[in-house]
């Protein structure tokens, strides 16, 4: 947690501020971890969207960057020039970007359609760039993937057989998993994972990267041998998410949001000026009746209810409010969304707090 007390009088709020200790410290952490193991880390940015915090991470020892869209790709390639875009490439605005920016760095593309391949291919052709693909194998959080070991290795045979294309091995999501899921399911996943990669090794297909991995499980990656590389993103920063998950603790959350009280409303329920269009209307998913982020100088008291810029705090019964004009910290449900409303945050270097710029703010194509 930054003092708060420590910032200027004038400070601006609503506010995002992240901690700088805070951010090394968890990129430290998780770069060790993918040594230890021998994994590739390829840290997704949707949660920072910072070329500043790219930059970070790719010299801690990440080999390249997961991205959403190809806006956000075209601004992390300032940081890196290897780049996975882990979502479906489809539309031609989208994939004119893509194709341009292949000809500049190394990218690959999660697919799981022959429509999407087909759309790559003519679009790489086009702008005479090669375009790696990882295809998409659906291991049960079923929301993009094909379902089956057969589908991924028919999407890779065609791959292969598109001149613009390469085959760079397979992609996965296991977004359902937690750390306390049952063991059976951990070990049918690894399972699965294995009939792939056997698949590829039968047909010769390039299976040196098995991407998959997010924040909840992604220091236990090493549990799934087929695993070689791991994409968490929200790790960097850390939310209420993953503090009731289990996975980070409250001085691991780097990024908070400071917030003035503006209106005593009642003798045990305050108003701030942080409302959904700074902190998401997101609740948390491990406790979903736990409030709207938390408050951690008083963790028993509950942001109840959002509105577009309010955000309403009640407190136990004699507790004192604080001062209409104080200013209080908020740990967000979900930090990636929260994010996303910025346009800048502001990062405390242990003493001053600098202006930086959200550079992937609003990349949606």
């Amino acid at each position: 947690m930054i003092p708060i007390e420590q910032l200027a009088p004038n400070f601006p709020t609503p506010a995002l501020v992240v901690d700088k200790e805070a951010v090394l410290g968890n990129i430290a952490r998780m770069a060790e971890y993918a040594a230890q193991h021998r994994l590739r880390l390829r840290p997704h940015t949707k949660t920072h969207k910072s070329r500043q915090m790219g930059q970070w991470q790719c010299q801690s020892g990440a080999v390249g960057l997961t991205v959403a869209k190809a806006g956000e790709a075209e601004v992390m390639r300032d940081a890196t020039d290897d780049l996975l875009v882990a979502y479906p490439a489809a539309g031609a605005a989208r994939l004119e970007k893509l194709a341009q920016l292949a000809g500049r760095a190394t990218l690959r593309v999660a697919a799981d359609s022959t429509p999407c391949l087909q759309g790559l291919q003519q679009a790489a052709a086009a702008a005479g760039s090669t375009i790696g693909v990882l295809l998409d194998l659906d291991v049960g959080f079923h929301r993009t993937g094909v379902e089956t070991v057969a589908e991924v290795v028919e999407l890779a045979r065609f791959a292969a057989k598109c001149p613009n294309l390469r085959v760079d091995g397979i992609f996965c999501y296991p977004g359902h998993l937690m750390p306390d899921s049952p063991e059976e399911e951990w070990e049918r996943i690894e399972r699965l994972v294995g009939e792939a990669v056997a698949a590829f090794d039968r047909d010769g297909f390039d299976r040196r990267i098995v991407s998959g991995g997010s924040t909840p499980t992604a220091m236990l990656t090493h549990r799934n041998r087929w695993i070689t590389e791991f994409r968490p993103g929200t790790y960097i920063y850390n939310d209420m998410n993953e503090v009731r998950l289990g996975v980070a603790t409250l001085p691991q959350c780097a990024a908070t949001v400071v917030a003035t009280v503006v209106s005593h409303s009642g003798r045990n329920h305050f108003v701030v000026d942080a409302g959904s269009k700074t902190l998401s209307s997101d609740r948390c998913g491990p406790a979903p009746d736990s409030g709207f982020g938390l408050w951690p100088d008083q963790p028993e008291a509950k942001i109840v209810r959002l509105t577009e810029e309010h955000g309403e705090v009640v407190v136990p019964e004699g507790t004192a409010l604080p001062t209409i004009g104080s200013r209080i910290q908020i740990i967000p449900n979900h930090i990636c969304v929260c994010v996303n409303l910025q346009d800048n945050f502001w990062l405390w270097d242990g003493s001053t707090a600098h202006s930086m710029p959200v550079d992937a703010r609003g990349k949606l194509l």
